[in-house]
């Protein structure tokens, strides 16, 4: 559809590697001294897990690159909107915070 997607692709990267991580972290402290035994799966999955967090961007650029992203949309969004409506949700926002 010719629409970006950086974000979104952003998102689920970190989604999927610290779902991993988590997952294969809590395979090792249920295996206790035998989960870091190079034969176990779970030492493995370990590995494998922790690098997909530093391959291809670590967690820290993921994050940076959604906050980005959700400042450049909200840059857009605030043009976009006539300034009636603008001070209307800055009115709105005022009052939720008192």
């Amino acid at each position: 559809q010719g629409r970006p997607y950086t974000k979104e692709a952003a998102m689920a990267k970190l989604s999927a590697s610290e779902a991993a991580t988590f997952c294969a972290h809590q395979a090792i402290q249920i295996l206790g001294g035998m989960g870091f035994v190079t034969d176990m799966p779970a030492e493995r999955y370990y590995r494998d897990a922790r690098i997909t967090e530093i391959y291809e961007g670590t967690s820290e650029i993921q994050h940076l690159v959604i906050a980005n992203r959700i400042l450049h949309e909200y840059a857009q969004l605030e043009v976009a909107l006539p300034a009636s409506a603008a001070q209307g949700i800055e009115q709105g926002m005022a009052s939720s915070a008192a």
